[in-house]
């Protein structure tokens, strides 16, 4: 178990619920992490809830909304292509990387639980939409790349229901809840600025929240194998840059999508250039095409 020090408490590390796997190159649409949709916790997730206190009293960081809005687009450079991530609400489209479809916003995927737990709850709360009639086809591939039960229909299911807005403030709150708020968390725990915690952002939604060796939680035990967290009284740049060597790892041991540059061409340069508040303007590159915002 590891653990740090957090205003004189010891603080066992937080995680959330646990995919794995992920993928990266650039997407006709939007691609997305890939893996299982098994569950589970990563070391020492019990804790943290009882020091949300201490950790809500941290500078809002990344999760500041003009920060939060930055990071968005950020990941939407590597996920689809552009900086208007609103616009992926309704993308949908089988990329081809072994986890069935990949859609919306963070590319939630039928075969990695995150689709499937979206759809619930947003039936939950909208009964009547059009992708009610294909969760039980949901259930039935989580964990595959299969589509029985969903073809024909459920892509244009997804691109009418992504028309209410009703559907994309559920997107919001399930991204909010499986990627984005664990991860500024648990970057704030291991004493991260703004730049650490959307690092850590992107990679839950690059790689997804899982403890083996490709998942999230599994690349930053091998980073702290390597280098302390701030927390622990390690040099922040150091252990950023050795976090982003164990996530390109990962990358690269891939058997499809293996392209870097979200991290080559982007990350570390923020990083090279000591951008820890990750403050503007930005000027970084995915896939060869240049970004900026000023």
């Amino acid at each position: 178990m590891t653990r740090l020090v957090l205003f004189g408490a010891p603080i066992a590390i937080v995680a959330s619920i646990v995919f794995s796997g992920g993928d990266s190159e650039p997407p006709t649409v939007v691609q997305h992490a890939g893996g299982s949709s098994e569950s589970g916790s990563a070391p020492a997730a019990e804790e943290a809830d009882d020091h949300a206190e201490e950790i809500d009293a941290l500078p809002p960081g990344l999760a500041a909304p003009a920060m939060k809005e930055t990071a968005s687009r950020l990941v939407s450079s590597a996920e689809a292509s552009t900086l208007d991530w609103r616009s992926q609400y309704g993308a949908i489209e089988d990329v081809g990387d072994g986890t069935g479809y990949t859609a919306g916003i963070v590319g939630f995927c039928s075969g990695t639980n995150d689709m499937l737990q979206l759809v619930e709850g947003y039936t939950e709360k909208h009964p009547d939409n059009p992708l009610a009639p294909f969760l039980p086809a949901l259930r039935a591939v989580d964990g595959s790349d299969s589509h029985e039960g969903l073809d024909p229909g459920f892509t244009d299911a997804w691109r009418r229901a992504a028309e209410d807005p009703q559907f994309r403030k559920a997107q919001d709150a399930t991204r909010d809840r499986l990627y984005f708020e664990p991860a500024v968390r648990l970057a704030k725990m291991d004493g991260l600025g703004t730049l650490g915690q959307f690092i850590y952002y992107d990679a839950m939604v690059l790689h997804g929240p899982g403890v083996e060796a490709d998942g999230f939680y599994g690349i930053r035990d091998a980073a702290m194998a390597v280098a302390d967290t701030a927390s622990e009284g390690g040099d922040e740049k150091a252990y950023l840059d050795a976090f982003l060597d164990e996530s390109r790892s990962a990358i690269k041991n891939r058997k499809v999508q293996r392209d870097t540059t979200r991290i080559d061409t982007a990350q570390r340069v923020f990083l090279r250039e000591g951008n820890l508040e990750l403050k503007k303007p930005l000027v970084w590159k995915v896939y060869g095409e240049t970004f900026r915002l000023t």
